[in-house]
């Protein structure tokens, strides 16, 4: 072997090696970073959660303790989505599900709706909208608190017939030029009391 080749021998190792380590410095990299992407996740969702049922009400894992369900008419979900079940000593606290607004004024309004065993609400956030800046998108708690207001309701207060905006005769504000939006939380938030007090045992069953 000349020294033409031996020299293009090992540049040819020498870019191997280079390949070999750059491969797997890329590789790793992945990885911590989809382990950190993943556990970014964890933490919003818990954080999420923890905004309607406080950590301290419950002992379980929420995260963890969880329900799938199918396409549910009531709750106007056509996807699967998850429920997430609050324990604490084993007794059921609080259920945290999907429910979405259909008819806002820009398309659909996408609801986590936390409700207490009791059937009283732990909150309502909105996680998805398209709603008009300045008006519609007060339902955001980021720029307004008349979501946080659901806090505490039920079924019985305010009574089903009075679920409804002023305009409409009911006990819920509107905002000022934007009636639509506000009606449709509403109206979803009532249907998703209603699907959790005739569903309550199954959201809670201990699935094995």
């Amino acid at each position: 072997m000349n020294q033409i080749q031996r020299h293009i021998l090992k540049i040819g190792f020498m870019l191997a090696v280079f390949a070999i380590v750059a491969t797997s410095l890329v590789s790793l990299t992945e990885i911590n970073t989809r382990e950190q992407i993943s556990e970014n996740e964890r933490l919003a969702l818990l954080a999420a959660l923890n905004a309607l049922v406080d950590a301290d009400r419950y002992d379980n894992d929420i995260l963890t303790d969880t329900l799938s369900l199918t396409a549910v008419t009531e709750l106007n979900t056509s996807d699967s989505s998850q429920v997430y079940r609050a324990r604490k000593n084993n007794q059921p606290v609080a259920a945290v599900f999907t429910s979405i607004a259909p008819n806002g004024y820009n398309g659909k309004i996408k609801l986590l709706v936390g409700v207490y065993y009791d059937g009283s609400l732990a909150g309502v956030r909105v996680i998805q909208h398209k709603e008009t800046p300045g008006l519609g998108d007060k339902i955001d708690s980021k720029k307004a608190d008349w979501i946080l207001k659901f806090e505490g309701l039920s079924l019985h207060n305010p009574i089903e017939s009075r679920w409804k905006v002023k305009k409409d005769g009911g006990d819920f504000d509107q905002f000022t030029g934007a009636t639509i939006t506000p009606r449709a939380i509403v109206t979803a938030v009532k249907n998703a009391l209603l699907y959790f007090k005739l569903n309550r045992e199954t959201l809670f069953e201990v699935t094995k």
